[in-house]
Formats: C-alpha cells, structure tokens, sequence
C-alpha cells in the first residue's frame, strides 16, 4: 500500500515550478548559435514560434509573429562579422503567480570590430512562457 501512495503522489503532484536555471539555460543556447552565426539556430533556441510573437527593439516600433522578428535579425546582422560576440547578463528573473510564465530583465552586449560596427549593447525585458514543455519568449523588449 505504501508503494501505491507513493506512486498516486508522484503522478498527482503539480509539475515543477520553472527554475531560473532552465530559463538561463534558453539564454545560454542563444548566445551559443549566435556566435556561431546562426541567427535561425538563435531565434529556435528562444522564441515562440508563432504569429503572436512580439519583438520591440529601437525606433522600428513592434514586430509581430516569428517569421518577421527573424527576416528583421537578418536584415540587421546580414553576416557573422555584424553579428559579433553577443553575451547577455542577467539582473532580475522572477517566475510569475502559477509558474507558467517568467520575467527576465537583463543586459545584452555585442563585441565586433570597427568595420562590423563597432561594440553594441542595451537592455531587454523578456516574457517567456511554458508551451509544450518548453520555455519560449513570447515578448521581447530590447534597446
């Protein structure tokens, strides 16, 4: 019988709140296919695939959905050489009320030469959400 609760607990227990370790971890992939110059590889390892993905950077205004956020990444780092070193830091994490959903304030950096544009950075928020067993950032603010 004590076998039986066990496993009743086991399969009723709630799923495991997000830990800022996996989100980390979401962010680390980025920043790996990133400077590896793979902005599609960049944008699978982080973004929601979908058309109601928000992406707020600069004076463009938002961009909606997936396939808009990464034609604008390609247009803007054409090339490995523009794209640089990115690095991001974190400076606040904080899982929101049912655990489906985190907010992520942190800072991005970009090392390039010169002729690639020179050093870049700003801030980004981020709100990421589970789906389907996965942490995706369904909105991102980054200046």
């Amino acid at each position: 019988m004590p076998t039986l609760l066990l496993i009743c607990f086991l399969w009723l227990r709630p799923a495991a709140p997000p830990t800022e370790t996996q989100l980390r971890a979401v962010l680390a992939a980025q920043a790996a296919a990133w400077n590896r110059g793979d902005v599609a590889a960049y944008m699978r390892a982080g973004y929601w695939v979908s058309d109601s993905l928000v992406f707020v950077g600069g004076a463009a205004g938002p961009t909606y959905g997936y396939a808009a956020t990464l034609a604008r990444y390609r247009k803007r780092y054409p090339d490995a050489a523009r794209m640089g070193r990115l690095t991001f830091t974190l400076h606040q994490v904080r899982v929101l009320p049912g655990g489906r959903a985190a907010f992520v304030v942190g800072g991005w950096a970009l090392a390039r030469t010169a002729k690639a544009g020179g050093p870049a950075g700003g801030a980004f928020t981020l709100l990421f959400e589970r789906k389907a067993g996965h942490w995706v950032i369904v909105a991102d603010h980054s200046s």
